[in-house]
């Protein structure tokens, strides 16, 4: 594929609000995960909450976009410059132009479990003033973030699990190689909520302690939720000094079982090979992994067996969802960011939480200095859908 620019990008995660928050956490080692204390859930689990988030308030022509998810994306948008960023790319392109495509796994399910509570005791009724197409619906995230931007382009949400903000790399750059637009804004958006944070318990794949990917005693997730967005354009004659390419992207589906992976990595070893084939690289040019890593059990083995037939011991790796949690819908959004935010910086992440790492790996424990040219970013979710994104720097 033809290289893009992305020319701004920001994430907003347990980790604090911005690029700055998740760049000092990630350097100094630290986690933003704590003990599950969220709405009435009481859970023996640890969670990734983004402080901050009912504090926030949506702006009045667009109160009602109101629930938990929308809050958390326009936090996420009023970070790093982003909307101005935005501003004057439609400018530059035109608003119609510039698309919006999103990832999310729940969306504003938060709102009708809350709704829930307040049904009609004789009818069983919701209330009047709950709006499901602004808040809980899938593409109410999209919906709000192009109106709040004053977009008017093509838009978008995709829906595929964790793998969600990770594909909208691939549908930006799909439509922007068929002439359709010239720019995208790409990322993802998930809140915590009563239905994820009891629905990965009652498969028994939640952590009773903050979660330690690629553990060799690894035993579950801990969900966090987060906000992750870049722009993506047309690459400009001249690049900038601190240019962040996207190079590659690599799909996969391998529908091999509603909720475990392939147990030999087989759609994960795909998108990698997908990925590195779309921006013309060898396993070798790659300098840095960040890992799917969600901690459980099968999908770190099925992953670290992928990675290790094709990139052997010789690739640093990571996962940060040891500092995140797992963000789910927005995990590949926050992980694309972190490798940008590696490249441009020159380091490696750690993988915060992790004691022992699984063998047959470079699997990098601290954060370290490391002159990074390309960086592999893999995001891989329930039912086998799978994607893996290549980021570099300028030669």
């Amino acid at each position: 594929m033809e290289p893009l620019l992305i020319s701004r990008y920001t994430a907003t995660s347990c980790l604090g609000h911005g690029l700055e928050a998740t760049r000092a956490a990630l350097l100094a080692g630290r986690s933003g995960l704590k003990p599950c204390d969220f709405e009435t859930v009481r859970l023996p689990t640890w969670i990734g909450e983004v402080p901050g988030v009912d504090d926030e308030v949506l702006r009045e022509d667009l109160a009602a976009f109101d629930c938990r998810n929308n809050r958390l994306a326009q936090l996420g948008l009023r970070q790093d410059g982003f909307v101005e960023a935005v501003a004057e790319a439609a400018a530059r392109w035109g608003r119609d132009r510039v698309a919006v495509f999103l990832g999310t796994s729940t969306a504003g399910i938060l709102q009708t479990e809350l709704a829930y509570r307040r049904r009609d005791p004789a009818t069983g009724a919701l209330p009047p003033d709950f709006r499901y197409a602004e808040t809980h619906n899938t593409y109410s995230v999209g919906g709000f973030v192009r109106a709040w931007l004053g977009l008017s382009g093509p838009s978008a949400v995709a829906s595929s699990a964790c793998s969600s903000s990770a594909k909208v790399f691939a549908s930006a750059a799909r439509m922007i190689a068929a002439g359709m637009i010239d720019a995208a804004v790409v990322g993802g958006v998930d809140s915590l909520c009563l239905t994820t944070l009891y629905g990965f318990n009652s498969l028994e794949l939640t952590s009773p302690e903050a979660c330690r990917p690629f553990d060799v005693a690894r035993n579950g997730i801990s969900i966090g939720e987060a906000a992750a967005f870049a722009l993506v354009e047309r690459c400009p004659a001249e690049l900038p000094d601190d240019a962040v390419l996207l190079l590659g992207v690599g799909e996969s589906s391998d529908a091999y079982h509603m909720s475990s992976p392939h147990p030999e990595g087989r759609g994960a070893r795909q998108a990698m090979s997908a990925a590195l084939a779309s921006a013309g690289l060898a396993p070798g040019d790659i300098d840095y992994i960040n890992l799917h890593g969600t901690a459980t059990p099968s999908n770190d083995a099925a992953e670290g067996k992928a990675v290790g037939e094709l990139f052997g011991e010789s690739v640093p790796c990571s996962s940060t969802k040891g500092a995140t949690g797992h963000t789910l819908g927005a995990a590949g959004g926050v992980e694309a960011v972190v490798c940008a935010v590696a490249l441009v910086d020159g380091f490696i992440p750690g993988g915060v939480s992790t004691r022992d790492p699984m063998p047959g790996l470079d699997y990098v424990l601290a954060s370290r200095t490391a002159g990074l040219r390309h960086a592999l970013s893999n995001s891989f979710g329930f039912g086998g859908t799978n994607c893996s994104l290549v980021l570099g720097r300028p030669a």
